[in-house]
């Protein structure tokens, strides 16, 4: 687990601001992910950001009036988001911490806990449950907690939008056992970006029916979109506009999830 931890911190270490440009090169995630969180969050409500990575969703709820704390296993994204939160003049909270040792540092409970990353990287079942019960004892009875997932399928999607890709992918031992999984419905356990964990989607809801959480959203977070988002992206503004109102029509039909290279699961904390 250590070596474990080591590979992805390193990982986020050296790309830290490729991480924070991300969200930019891939816009609908993130327009379609804060979407549906902002139903549920309100100014003067405390979050807590586990995993939160270069503070890309913790400086945009911190602008709104929310008070922030991000943890992050990455000294390097920690420093980063700090540094953002200095520029933007915002005030946020920021600590290098495993996921799965919160505890240490004495936080308290937040109104909205956001999980969005670490299960990205976790491959053992006992720490993917560990740390959705570390963001559950963080949570206020009757609190948000928003949690994500890479789904299997991402890899797939990937290949079909960057050409060039598939001959040298499906010869490779990674990216075989990936196409095999997706066959089997098994989770992919094994390296992509970084060591990474990708949920097949018939999976995700029997690992949340675990936890004390009524669920009230689960959903592709780039929508519709993902096939077909480079070459969306080069058409007019009123076009990626009108497709995003369509895509959000569409985020909750389960037939569509698919289409999607990550999943939020939003559920609320039972008392």
């Amino acid at each position: 687990m250590e070596d474990a931890n080591s590979t992805v911190k390193a990982y986020y270490d050296a790309n830290t601001e490729a991480e924070w440009l991300r969200l930019e090169e891939h816009p609908f995630e993130f327009i379609l992910t804060a979407h549906m969180m902002e139903r549920y969050i309100r100014p003067g409500e405390r979050i807590l950001d586990i995993g939160g990575g270069p503070g890309r969703y913790s400086l945009h709820f911190a602008k709104k009036g929310c008070e922030v704390t991000l943890v992050d296993l990455s000294g390097g994204n920690v420093a980063f988001a700090r540094e953002k939160a200095r520029e933007e003049g915002v005030s946020l909270e920021a600590y290098e911490q495993n996921c799965l040792a919160l505890d240490e540092l004495n936080l308290g409970l937040f109104d909205h806990v956001f999980l969005m990353g670490p299960l990205y990287h976790l491959r053992q079942r006992a720490d993917q449950v560990r740390a959705v019960e570390q963001a559950l004892s963080h949570l206020k009875p009757g609190g948000k907690l928003y949690i994500t997932f890479i789904m299997a399928f991402a890899g797939i999607l990937f290949d079909l939008k960057n050409g060039g890709n598939i001959v040298h992918d499906s010869a490779s031992p990674d990216s075989s056992a990936l196409i095999d999984c997706i066959a089997k419905g098994e989770d992919y356990l094994g390296r992509a970006f970084t060591s990474t964990c990708f949920f097949h989607a018939r999976n995700i809801l029997p690992f949340m029916e675990q936890f004390p959480l009524k669920r009230l959203h689960f959903f592709g977070q780039e929508g519709i979109l993902a096939p077909n988002e480079k070459e969306l992206l080069l058409r007019e503004q009123e076009e990626i506009d009108c497709w995003l109102e369509i895509a959000k029509k569409y985020l909750e039909v389960p037939e569509l999830l698919c289409l999607s290279e990550h999943a939020m699961y939003i559920g609320e904390k039972i008392e």
